[in-house]
Order: C-alpha cells, then sequence, then structure tokens
C-alpha cells in the first residue's frame, strides 16, 4: 500500500473516531454509549458501562484498555496523550513540544466518580475507587479509594 493511500485511511480512521466521539455525547443507555466507544477503538471488557458524558481520547482511543465490570461516571475524561515537557525550553512556545502517547489502563471492577480525569500512562488497579473530580496523575492500586488533585489513596479494603 502506497504512502498516499494510508494517509487518506489514516484520515478517514480519524474522522470516523471523532464522529463517534459526538454521537456517543448524545446517546443512552450507557450499554450504547459503551458499544460506540469500542466501535472507536477503546478496549472494553464486558459489563463496564460508560455514560454519555464521558470524554475518551480522540486521538489514539486504542491506547485505552478498561477492563469487566468497570463504571465510568458522568463528566469523566480519560486521555492518552499529552505534551513531552522534555522539550520545552524558555523562549519556547509548549503547542512546540512533541506530543507523547502513553496507554491508560483501568482493570477490572474499578469505579470513576463523576468529572475524574484520567491522565496518560495511568494503570487504575482492580476494583478501585477513584473519588469525584480526582485527578488520576499515577497508578493507583487495587481495591482501595483514592481522592483529589492529584488523587492519593486514602482508604485500603
Amino acid at each position: 500500500m502506497s504512502n498516499n493511500h494510508r494517509t487518506i485511511g489514516n484520515v478517514v480512521t480519524g474522522i470516523w473516531i471523532r464522529c463517534l466521539s459526538i454521537v456517543a455525547q448524545f446517546t443512552f443507555p450507557a450499554q450504547v454509549t459503551t458499544t460506540i466507544h469500542r466501535m472507536r477503538g477503546v478496549h472494553i471488557g464486558r459489563g463496564s458501562k460508560i455514560t454519555r458524558t464521558v470524554i475518551i481520547e480522540d486521538s489514539r482511543p486504542d491506547l485505552i484498555t478498561i477492563g469487566k465490570n468497570v463504571w465510568v461516571t458522568a463528566g469523566c475524561q480519560i486521555l492518552c496523550h499529552q505534551r513531552d515537557l522534555n522539550y520545552y525550553e524558555i523562549g519556547k512556545p509548549v503547542m512546540d513540544c512533541p506530543l507523547k502517547y502513553l496507554p491508560v489502563t483501568i482493570k477490572d471492577g474499578a469505579h470513576i466518580g463523576i468529572g475524574s480525569i484520567i491522565m496518560p500512562g495511568v494503570t487504575v488497579g482492580e476494583g478501585a475507587v477513584i473519588g469525584a473530580g480526582s485527578v488520576v496523575t499515577k497508578d493507583i492500586p487495587s481495591y482501595c479509594v483514592a481522592v483529589g488533585s492529584p488523587a492519593k489513596p486514602i482508604k485500603f479494603f
């Protein structure tokens, strides 16, 4: 396949992913929204539910893995890209720094509370509960409650 055909294919795929992302914002029940995110390339286990106002990475949804029986509640964001600040210099616009992509894994039975943000490169452990409005910047262990910005475990089971 020529580079030109690959480029056209990438553009079409990107448009498809973004269109489905917009559609997902207006769907219900959660099972339908979850199915649309699967169609976008997000790896989602059985029994998991994603509500309609969840924003999941547009550029590389294939880097996101959500286990079985996970609940991602309203207003959450799951991201797998960010600016690589290793290239940042005084006087240089941050937007000139390249993007880096890191996978996100939310393991079986986790619960992501309303309005939480899951940052790139993070693993949320099995059965973990992320409190509402938390910003998860580092791995969260299994079977704990983590809250805050940045999110920190406050209780273990």
